[in-house]
Parts: structure tokens; C-alpha cells; sequence
């Protein structure tokens, strides 16, 4: 068994890119890093609410940072000589901007979108789980976190049609 390398501070400082992937360094939480990501994405997507982005501007505005991610994400493995370590978290951050996009703006559809994104990514039922298997580099570390946001927003718009969220 091999165990995965661990980055710290200097890893993070080294390369712009393994800050961006890292998640401003929520990703080097010793316990689940992709929970600690996913929850950099809030106050993330109050600051560009109070910017005044509209939700629909910051749903956009994943589709460039997607694009980081992927190069970023493609970084940071090939520094740590890993397919996808679990410390990178941009495509959680990523993916819970484009669910939060979609969520009623309230405590509970916030936290609605947060449950069910998290779900999605860590049951990573099919086709989450096989493009996770199957592509590589920064855009497959990327890619089956969007899928999980997507089947995410699916199930919170059906939820929100019988919730009061």
C-alpha cells in the first residue's frame, strides 16, 4: 500500500497553483478536506453576492474557475506524483459555487445544497464514479465534482418545489 504524500505550508506556498488547488489551504485539514472545501464555497459565494454578482453571474463564473481548477488540480498532482489527492479540494469549492447558485438564499437551502453536494460527491454513484475511475489529470479531478453538483441541483430544485427552503 502506498501511502500519499503530505503537503504542508511550503507545499502550498511554492506554486501559485498548489494554493489555488488546495483551497486556500482548507485542503490541508487533517480530516476530511473535501468537507473543509466545499465549506470555503459559502462565505466565497456571499463575498461575490455582496459584490453584487446575481447567482445566475456566479453560476458563470464557474465555468472560468472550473478552468483553473483544472489547470491547477493538474499542477499539484504532478508536484505530488498522484492521480488525485484527496487535499485538493478547488473542484469541491467549484462545485458547491454552481449548487449554491442554484439554492434558495436561506440557512436551510444553503445547507439543503451542502447535504446533497456532499452526498453526490462521496456516494459517487454512476457515472460519477466511473468518470472518477476513468479520466485523469486536472480536468478528470475537476470533472466528477461538477457531476455531483449537477445531480445535486437537480435534487435540491425537485426539493424545493415541496420544501419551504
Amino acid at each position: 500500500m502506498t501511502t500519499l504524500p503530505k503537503p504542508d505550508f511550503a507545499f502550498l506556498t511554492r506554486h501559485p497553483a498548489h494554493f489555488i488547488a488546495f483551497g486556500f489551504g482548507s485542503g490541508l485539514a487533517p480530516r476530511a478536506p473535501g468537507t473543509f472545501g466545499t465549506l470555503v464555497a459559502l462565505p466565497l459565494y456571499a463575498l461575490l453576492a455582496a459584490a453584487g454578482l446575481s447567482a445566475i453571474q456566479i453560476a458563470w463564473l464557474c465555468v472560468p474557475l472550473f478552468v483553473v481548477g483544472c489547470w491547477a488540480s493538474a499542477v499539484a498532482c504532478r508536484a505530488l506524483g498522484v492521480h488525485d489527492h484527496g487535499g485538493i479540494v478547488i473542484d469541491e469549492i467549484v462545485a458547491m459555487l454552481a449548487v449554491l447558485a442554484f439554492a434558495p438564499a436561506s440557512i436551510a437551502g444553503w445547507g439543503v445544497a451542502f447535504v446533497l453536494f456532499r452526498l453526490f460527491d462521496i456516494a459517487k454513484p454512476w457515472p460519477i464514479r466511473w468518470l472518477d475511475a476513468r479520466v485523469h489529470g486536472g480536468f478528470g479531478v475537476m470533472v466528477d465534482d461538477a457531476l455531483a453538483a449537477l445531480f445535486a441541483v437537480v435534487v435540491l430544485r425537485l426539493l424545493v418545489d415541496v420544501l419551504p427552503l
